[in-house]
């Protein structure tokens, strides 16, 4: 099995995801395979959920915060503002404490709550978990390539799906009773029934987004998940981990791509000791790594001469993972 193949023989797999260790290279697999299903005719989408995006680097274009920016013929690339986001959603609650309450000004206690409430850690990971949600949904492309972030935070909107459905479970069924209550008032007292609970609307729609988003994370028939690994102990251990823990959370491993293999054939030339020594724990780990995910390893990309930045390099490596592209 090949990258390629993988593709080929399963076109409903739209959403892609690289995950992995910070560093290891999951930006220019993310870019190069939009840049391969671009160049194949698909209109595609590679965006960053990593608050330390770094595509406006890769593309060596800013992008950041300016939502979806063509690169190429069917090539678009977006990198997440959260901190916009963050305004935007303060503003929405303050809008519509106005349209319900019909103040003139939000009250000094509330806004003081609005603004500590930006302040939370946790804010900026739900900020960019609903625009991931959104950019999802919206559906406009054939293909979502995700450039996730580093494997905890990954595990985090993965959960954070989850804990959302949970809650919104029970707030939904608590807002359908008490409109249930207030309909069989509306009758006994002989009124008209009270108009649509906007309250329940909002949050049936919330549940909507998300679980159309985590669906589509778990789902094997729509979604390819590759891990991004190097032939070194710690990021070997971290993955192994990493791919039990991603395992509880159902979500569809569709193989590993081994990153920063130094060409093998170097050894046959004068090269100093060290390098001669990191060949030789190479040869081991990339051992390693194939007894222990055997044929699920489906790529195996060199160390390349320069950092991968602009379409030429971009293009090298999306030849080295999915060969010549015509």
């Amino acid at each position: 099995m090949s990258l390629a193949r993988i593709f080929e023989e399963n076109p409903n797999r739209r959403y892609i995801m690289f995950g992995g260790k910070g560093g290891l290279g999951k930006t220019t697999f993310s870019a190069a395979t939009a840049y391969y299903l671009a160049k194949k005719g698909h209109r595609v989408l590679v965006f960053s959920v990593d608050p330390q995006a770094s595509l406006s680097d890769i593309f060596e274009q800013d992008i950041f915060g300016k939502g979806a920016v063509e690169i190429m013929e069917n090539l678009y690339a977006q990198e997440i503002d959260a901190d916009q986001h963050i305004k935007e959603y303060q503003e929405e609650i303050r809008q519509k404490i106005f349209d319900m309450y019909g103040l003139d000004e939000i009250p000094e206690e509330i806004e003081s709550y609005i603004q500590a409430a930006a302040a939370e850690p946790a804010m900026e990971e739900s900020a960019i978990f609903d625009q991931v949600v959104d950019i999802v949904v919206s559906a406009e492309y054939d293909y979502y390539i995700y450039d996730l972030v580093p494997l905890g935070h990954a595990l985090y909107y993965l959960s954070m799906a989850s804990v959302y459905d949970e809650w919104i479970d029970k707030i939904t069924k608590l807002r359908q009773e008490m409109s249930e209550y207030s309909q069989v008032a509306a009758v006994i007292k002989r009124e008209e029934e009270t108009e649509e609970d906007m309250i329940l609307k909002e949050l049936l729609d919330i549940k909507y987004r998300i679980n159309t988003s985590s669906g589509i994370l778990t789902d094997s028939e729509k979604t390819a998940f590759f891990f991004v690994i190097i032939p070194e102990e710690m990021a070997l251990l971290d993955t192994q981990k990493a791919a039990g823990l991603f395992a509880k959370y159902d979500v569809p491993l569709s193989g590993y791509v081994v990153n920063r293999v130094i060409p093998p054939d170097l050894a046959q030339k004068n090269i100093p000791d060290y390098l001669r020594n990191r060949l030789e724990m190479q040869e081991g780990y990339l051992d390693r790594i194939d007894r222990t995910f055997g044929n699920q390893v489906m790529a195996r990309i060199p160390e390349f001469e320069r950092d991968i930045t602009g379409l030429p390099m971009i293009e090298k490596v999306a030849e080295a993972m999915f060969g010549r592209i015509s």
